[in-house]
């Protein structure tokens, strides 16, 4: 153990180990083994970190926004041209498949290109003699040094659907991401690095609890971006606004897909697949139910079967379809859930356990699971399992569906698949959930929208990237002007009237 390498931090342009001797082991999913460790950083060494980017930030917001632009146009470059290297990282140590890995990056890459176009994006507005010589106009500025914490599921991806922005926006950054994959951040800022950008404007800091109350009470972290489970992102929220800080907190999900009668089985089929299994269910976006309006359950259910059987799971080097969950602690915990939808009266179709894979036998496996006819007050129809398990709802009719979909906490993400126009704007109009899909089953927006649900999905109101996200990383100063000519003058204490 104590011969693997060791991640460090990244602190003002170089690697950093800071004074904690802490460290925690980041594994290779797919064989079950330590293969790094991990420094985990103290509040003295995330303190350090702020203070670099505070020292940095005076520079970087006074840079012309051509300057900043050609860094981060050469940041883009270089990620685009990179990003195979970089996916190579995520299958390491998360465990997703390689295209997969490739996908999450791209999807990145699209809020760099979007955060190109910072200058028009930040602009004010400007109106002219709103009173006798006198003009009013708005600019938009940036906050200061922001934190931004990132989950396990999307190594690059999240930390990518915030940093660009900010950092194009001027301000500078302190980045914690997971400690169970952290190298794609240490690799990110490397690059950005490489592309240009001045030393202490991007930072990354490894670590645990420690580090995250750190970042959320430090005086001089204006903003807090985070994603993860609903219960942390809860906390972050509570706890960074206590302490006077802007705060993105984007929590937990269970996705309903709403299939009526008129669908087009084949392509919900493929959907269902997907979106309920790949990146091994590890996705806030994943479809984790199935509502199926009768009669159309059973040959939905023989479709599915049947496309999971030419599935091949095992390592994601080897061109597999899906891979391994993150750590054996999170697989056991999602297998469990098979054991308590038996013992809650749901048909097992598609039990993971034991599956066959193309790869070490000691992997965090578990294939993709299915089952019917679940009770929506079992455990495996209420907690978001976060794994590669479909559940299958049974309903009469599109109201008892809506309705359904409609009272469940959580409000991320949901879609309907239909060949009935009506039906589909009526569910985009009537279902309380942040983001639909229309015969869509993952519907993550582009880069120009924002992404962010509703309900205990999202607390507070900013949502991610897209113009939510210049917004929370700039904030609006309004000016008012008058230049006076050598004809003015004269005294009058009244309040002013024009």
């Amino acid at each position: 153990m104590t011969d693997l390498p060791t991640i460090s931090h990244y602190i003002n342009g170089a690697a950093a180990t800071g004074t904690s001797t802490r460290t925690a082991p980041v594994f290779n999913p797919a064989t079950g083994t330590v293969a790094k460790n991990v420094l985990l950083a103290s509040t003295a060494d995330l303190d350090a970190a702020v203070a670099v980017a505070q020292a940095a930030y005076p520079a970087w917001r006074d840079m012309s926004q051509a300057r900043r632009q050609t860094i981060m146009y050469n940041f883009r470059e270089l990620l685009n041209a990179r990003k195979g290297d970089l996916a190579e990282i995520l299958t390491a140590e998360h465990g997703k498949v390689t295209s997969d890995a490739l996908g999450e990056i791209i999807r990145g890459l699209e809020v760099v290109e979007f955060a190109l176009g910072m200058p028009h994006l930040s602009k004010g507005e400007y109106s002219e003699n709103v009173s006798t010589g006198v003009d009013v106009y708005s600019i938009r500025q940036s906050l200061g040094v922001v934190g931004i914490i990132s989950p396990f599921n999307f190594p690059a991806m999240v930390p990518l659907w915030y940093f660009p922005i900010a950092i194009a926006a001027g301000n500078t950054v302190v980045l914690k991401p997971s400690e169970k994959d952290p190298s794609a951040s240490n690799w990110l800022a490397e690059l950005f690095t490489e592309a240009g950008l001045p030393a202490g404007v991007l930072n990354v800091v490894h670590g645990d609890k420690e580090a995250v109350d750190a970042l959320l009470v430090n005086p001089d972290v204006q903003a807090i971006s985070f994603v993860g489970s609903t219960p942390i992102a809860r906390y972050i929220y509570e706890t960074a606004a206590k302490h006077g800080k802007r705060v993105q907190s984007l929590g937990g999900a269970k996705n309903h897909m709403l299939v009526l009668p008129d669908a087009d089985l084949e392509l919900t089929a493929d959907a269902a697949v997907n979106a309920g299994f790949g990146s091994a269910g590890e996705r806030c976006m994943a479809i984790s139910v199935i509502v199926a309006v009768e009669p159309v359950a059973d040959e939905l259910i023989a479709k599915i079967a049947e496309r999971v059987k030419g599935l091949t799971v095992g390592d994601g080097t080897r061109g597999c379809d899906m891979g391994p969950l993150i750590t054996k602690v999170h697989r056991d915990k999602v297998a469990g859930y098979i054991d308590i939808a038996k013992a809650d009266g749901a048909d097992i179709v598609i039990d993971g356990r034991g599956v066959k894979v193309d790869g070490d036998p000691n992997g965090f496996w578990l294939g993709p699971t299915l089952f019917d006819k679940v009770s929506v007050d079992s455990a495996v129809y209420l907690d978001e399992i976060f794994g590669p398990v479909l559940s299958i709802v049974r309903v009469a009719s599109y109201q008892e569906g809506l309705d359904l979909i409609n009272a469940s906490q959580y409000g991320n993400g949901t879609a309907i698949f239909t060949n009935d126009g009506g039906a589909a704007r009526r569910f985009q109009n009537e279902v309380q959930v942040g983001m639909v899909g229309i015969n869509v089953p993952i519907p993550v927006p582009v880069a120009y929208h924002s992404f962010g649900g509703w309900k205990n999905s999202l607390f507070g109101d900013a949502k991610a990237y897209g113009p939510a996200g210049v917004n929370f990383f700039t904030r609006e100063k309004a000016v008012t002007s008058r230049w006076l000519d050598p004809s003015h003058g004269g005294i009058n204490l009244g309040f002013p009237q024009n």
